[in-house]
């Protein structure tokens, strides 16, 4: 609890912290269960029937992660987004040759699907700042930006081209790539004080300025895995429980051999003769 106040992230939080938070609630939780079945069965079928519940816990539990529709507070991939590729004066120019006839071969998209490109259309294009409590930003965090606030620039269209609806028993088990090309230009500068808001559909400067910024970002659509993880889990946690299933099994297959063994050794064994006196 002190640990998390911290401010300044270093390898002792949350790294090392994280470790030992998952090593003592593995040895509180999982070995106050063993110690207690260890002390009633053995420590070692204590240990098998232990083992093989936690395992199977985890199945079940790996399982929802896997089929909820919104896995939160689950370990997860990689949600899906739009990746920045580059940008370009034109999408003719631009170095993807999936999108050189994006205006004609591609579909104009609404204005849900408008505003998903736009946040990551305003990530890239816009400067971020380094914070001290996050650390240094990676070296190509401003590669591509071109403005210092979102109002100094507006997008005009935005196109969508690519893309699949694969279907598995078809054998059809990859995605074609989704591409996106977004129109920006940097709005014209109407001289309004800060405390006026600027008008719901601004104007793009004028394309003789110099500084008139213009251009167009393609982007690709990153489909993410946000599902990997949590399918490892359910391999990993069922692969132990089939493992301490079996372990059980071939424990008691061995002690009924024993006992069958000890049951045919009495019944062979010769009755003594009575003693003379």
């Amino acid at each position: 609890m002190f640990a998390s106040e911290l401010v300044e992230r270093s390898m002792w939080y949350p790294t090392i912290l994280g470790f030992l938070v998952v090593i003592f609630a593995v040895a509180l939780f999982c070995g106050s269960i063993w110690l207690l079945l260890g002390t009633n069965l053995g420590a070692r079928l204590g240990f098998l029937i232990s083992f093989t519940a936690v395992t199977g816990f985890g199945v079940v539990l790996t399982l929802l992660w896997l089929t909820t529709a919104s896995p939160l507070n689950t370990i997860k991939g990689r949600i899906p987004e739009w990746r920045v590729i580059e940008v370009a004066e034109s999408p003719a120019d631009a170095k993807t040759v999936e999108i050189h006839n994006i205006e004609g071969d591609g579909t104009q998209v609404g204005k849900a699907k408008q505003a998903d490109v736009k946040a990551a259309v305003d990530a890239a294009l816009i400067t971020q700042e380094e914070v001290i409590a996050e650390g240094p930003l990676p070296e190509d965090a401003n590669k591509f930006a071109r403005f210092a606030d979102v109002n100094e620039y507006t997008i005009t269209n935005t196109y969508e081209i690519g893309g699949s609806n694969p279907n598995p028993l078809n054998f059809e088990l990859k995605h074609e790539p989704l591409f996106a090309v977004a129109e920006f230009c940097a709005v014209e500068d109407l001289g309004q004080p800060f405390y006026v808001p600027p008008p719901l559909e601004p104007n793009c400067a004028d394309t003789s300025d110099e500084n008139a910024e213009t251009g167009f970002m393609v982007l690709e659509r990153d489909l993410g895995s946000i599902r990997v993880p949590p399918l490892v889990a359910f391999g990993s946690t069922t692969l132990l429980f089939i493992l301490g299933l079996c372990l059980l099994h071939w424990r008691e297959r061995d002690e009924q051999e024993a006992e069958q063994r000890a049951v045919a050794e009495t019944a062979i064994a010769p009755i003594p003769e009575p003693v003379k006196v």
